[in-house]
């Protein structure tokens, strides 16, 4: 989780009266450096608002939302690369459910701030801060020098 993410939850959070972040597997990725229960407890360590709680599904999307009656699924974007990588997906799960997406674009401070890109920083050494919060920042650490 990087600090886009936290400002997209913390966003999030001021605009619907409950949020639940959902940590799934991404089938289309290699294993991620950190299991999902690990990454269940980071997140925790970080979230301070009262209507925001973290959950886990390995199914589709849309199931969840369906059995737990939500009503909207929010991401963030970047770029125009993720608006390609998201309209697809949210126009599958309208079909599917009936259920809307909300885009929130990314706040520009962390507009260049990937996971990804984060994740090999550290791994070579370079200077993570600013990327993470300061718990998953030590933690993405604590992996790499395992």
């Amino acid at each position: 989780m990087t600090l886009g993410h936290l400002d997209i939850f913390n966003r999030s959070a001021a605009l619907f009266d409950e949020v639940t972040i959902l940590v799934t597997g991404n089938p289309n990725k290699q294993t991620g450096l950190f299991s999902i229960d690990e990454r269940v407890d980071l997140i925790n360590q970080v979230i301070d608002q009262p209507n925001i709680h973290v959950d886990t599904w390995a199914g589709l999307l849309v199931d969840y939302t369906t059995e737990n009656n939500i009503d909207a699924i929010v991401k963030g974007l970047r770029s125009s690369l993720d608006y390609e990588y998201e309209l697809p997906m949210a126009q599958m799960n309208k079909r599917l459910s009936g259920i809307d997406t909300v885009l929130l674009l990314t706040d520009e401070k962390y507009g260049y701030i990937s996971s990804s890109l984060c994740k090999e920083v550290a791994k070579y050494g370079g200077d993570i801060s600013g990327f993470f919060p300061e718990p998953v920042g030590q933690a993405v650490l604590e992996k790499y020098r395992a």
